[in-house]
């Protein structure tokens, strides 16, 4: 069975990534970027290779969403998966149901702070990042291997609001982390996962193993080992170029960088979703 760690693109999703990964797959908490290959993404090719060979299209991918997770859950054994995929229902096609998930991890940033880091990881302007976040659309790239954009699979992300909503709605095994938490207290944020975890497996930890943990996933390290050379999941600029995954992380503060007719917007737009986060106050 699948838990899920669900986000929209550029909201911590790699963070929580390797704090799970650490946890479940070390015996120390001390993380390595090889660790990321026990905490997969979905979709990608090897898991619909079975099924399909038609990568490029869409409409052939998502009759195989369920299909290819019931092939991953053959063993029974729990598997944590990545996704920035929306949880979504076309036609007759769900991209995963109650048959094959256990549980969701769902990671939210407040979509203010989400604006500036979408532009550096798409290379796209101010204005375009926002429309970004307002407009539903695919996801996808240039990946390593020279794969090009036709051929890697796409993610559907919706809006940024319909992301967030259709992960929660009708979802009772579900553990919303916030982005702005995890800053700023991640021991209590990583026990909090830990203890929603052993509701459906076995963790074993300790107390320095929680500490490393948060040592060696913290921004500045990962962001280290990043101009080492040891990520590979970049987004690519072009075939050749990679763009930098690890930009500003928590320095990336909204109100020192958004410009106001960008936030009214945003606002605006969001403001029942951002009010229920309390990334907005409520009206009294």
């Amino acid at each position: 069975m699948i838990i899920w760690l669900a986000s929209y693109p550029k909201s911590g999703n790699t963070w929580i990534r390797s704090m799970i990964a650490a946890l479940m797959y070390t015996h120390d908490g001390i993380f390595n970027f090889d660790l990321l290959k026990n905490v997969d993404q979905f979709p990608q090719k090897k898991f619909l290779k079975n099924f399909t060979n038609d990568f490029g299209n869409f409409n052939e991918i998502k009759k195989y969403w369920e299909d290819s997770q019931d092939f991953i859950n053959l063993d029974n054994k729990i598997k944590f998966l990545k996704t920035h995929h929306i949880n979504c229902k076309i036609g007759p096609y769900n991209f995963t149901s109650k048959k094959n998930t256990l549980a969701t991890i769902y990671i939210v940033r407040d979509p203010r702070n989400l604006v500036n880091s979408i532009s550096n990881h798409y290379s796209l302007t101010i204005e375009e990042s926002k429309n970004f976040l307002f407009t539903p659309k695919f996801i996808g790239g240039y990946r390593k291997n020279n794969d090009s954009i036709n051929d890697s699979l796409k993610d559907l992300l919706g809006t940024w609001d319909e992301h967030y909503k259709f992960w929660k709605n009708n979802n009772k095994d579900y553990l919303l982390i916030k982005y702005e938490n995890l800053i700023k207290d991640t021991r209590f944020e990583l026990e909090r996962i830990i203890e929603f975890i052993k509701k459906y497996t076995d963790v074993k930890t300790n107390e320095n193993k929680n500490e490393n943990i948060i040592k060696t996933t913290n921004f500045k390290f990962l962001k280290n080992l990043e101009e080492k050379g040891y990520f590979n999941e970049n987004a690519y600029e072009n075939i050749n170029k990679k763009k930098k995954f690890f930009n500003l992380g928590p320095e990336n503060n909204w109100k020192n960088l958004l410009d106001k007719k960008t936030m009214n917007e945003i606002e605006t737009k969001f403001s029942a979703e951002m009010k229920e986060l309390g990334y907005l106050k409520l009206n009294v």
